[in-house]
């Protein structure tokens, strides 16, 4: 560890952890312990991005999504990476290598990579890196903090945005100026809270459809974050604060799959008439995994193909791309508490099984064929 790193971690960190202060019998009676944060401006002040480059990335990228979203540029927006990020340095060595692709596929392709750090669950398990950043049911919040802003402008110091899922108000008044892109999981699209909080993000944020494949939930989602609202966060400060919003013009939906899958031409043509119906743009991105591959990661190549295909054949339908990837394919068991992170292999998930590397730029070499494909059959922008 360097000194730079022994001061930053010296100094970003809680007070001693104490009982919750309560106010009478009937208030926090099924609290353990609270433990006190140094407010997002504290972290910000040790991993700044004002007058950088970083910063520079991160406001041109938003601005392209921004492009795409309107059919203004006519390239593929791609967001692939990791289902989740348990290990810095393995993302990092994923981040380099996807950052040649990024370069290589300019052209046809505008590459993210999917950046997760908070996980929801269905019913318990890991939380992600914020969560339990050492795997060890420490829930050392603040270290999660401060080692996913760290990577975060790492990753976007080689020059590649990144992508993330926002599951709570607060994380994001510590990491929300480092992320080109955002999601709200299928879980958090009818949440009022969620849509409140994608008012107010700067980033495009995308809105999965239901678990049960409802698309309805993304499109009233879309309609509400497009709104200004008012609701409880904290302040850069720390202090608890009102927030009022603008409201977001730049969300859509991503077709992620229900109960059957709902990639296809048909699928995202009857999504893509249900935009229109609610006065919507009538494009979306479409997630290569979860109920779109029934959750067999090899399948996301398939997925991949009829989307490319589609494209290829001229639909502008869908803007962007999802897809869950790692260095090497599958998945590992791990349960924090009963299992040693020190065994892990070393670049594979241990949240959702994820294609391999070989098999991520298949991908990527199909989806930038089939804009060329589409350039190629001069099929202008608008049409």
């Amino acid at each position: 560890m360097t000194a730079k790193n022994q001061t930053i971690q010296d100094d970003w960190y809680p007070p001693a952890t104490r009982p919750a202060d309560r106010t009478s019998q009937t208030d926090d009676a099924r609290i353990r312990e609270i433990t006190v944060l140094p407010p997002p401006e504290h972290l910000i002040r040790f991993f700044p991005i004002r007058g950088t480059a970083v910063e520079t990335l991160i406001g041109k990228t938003r601005h392209v999504i921004h492009n795409i979203m309107r059919d203004k540029d006519d390239r593929l927006l791609v967001v692939i990476g990791p289902c989740s990020i348990h290990d810095p340095s393995a993302a990092l060595d994923y981040a380099r290598r996807l950052n040649e692709q990024r370069t290589h596929y300019a052209d046809t392709l505008e590459i993210i990579m999917r950046v997760y750090f908070e996980k929801p669950r269905t019913t318990v398990g890991w939380k992600g890196l914020i969560n339990d950043p050492y795997l060890d049911e420490s829930y050392r919040i603040d270290e999660g903090l401060r080692i996913a802003r760290q990577l975060l402008i790492e990753i976007n110091r080689l020059g590649l945005p990144a992508g993330s899922e926002f599951l709570d108000v607060i994380s994001p008044q510590y990491l929300g100026d480092l992320i080109a892109w955002g999601a709200i999981g299928a879980r958090t699209t009818e949440s009022q809270v969620h849509r409140e909080l994608a008012s107010g993000l700067s980033a495009p944020i995308g809105f999965k459809n239901g678990t049960d494949g409802n698309i309805k939930i993304a499109t009233d989602a879309i309609q509400a974050a497009a709104g200004a609202h008012h609701f409880l966060s904290v302040h850069k400060n720390g202090q608890v604060a009102i927030v009022r919003t603008k409201g977001n013009p730049d969300c859509h939906v991503i077709l992620r799959g229900g109960k059957v899958p709902n990639f296809d031409a048909s699928s995202v043509a009857a999504a893509c008439k249900d935009l229109e119906k609610a006065r919507l743009p009538a494009s979306l991105m479409v997630d290569c995994s979860h109920s779109n591959s029934n959750k067999q990661p090899e399948q996301q190549v398939e997925v991949a193909r009829d989307i490319a295909c589609q494209i290829a054949n001229g639909s502008r339908s869908t803007f962007g791309v999802m897809v869950e990837s790692h260095l090497h394919a599958g998945a590992q068991k791990f349960t924090p508490g009963k299992d040693k992170a020190a065994g892990l292999t070393y670049g594979k998930s241990i949240t959702d099984a994820c294609l391999g590397w070989d098999d991520s730029l298949q991908i990527l070499e199909l989806l930038s064929a089939a804009v060329t494909a589409r350039r190629a059959a001069r099929i202008p922008v608008g049409s």
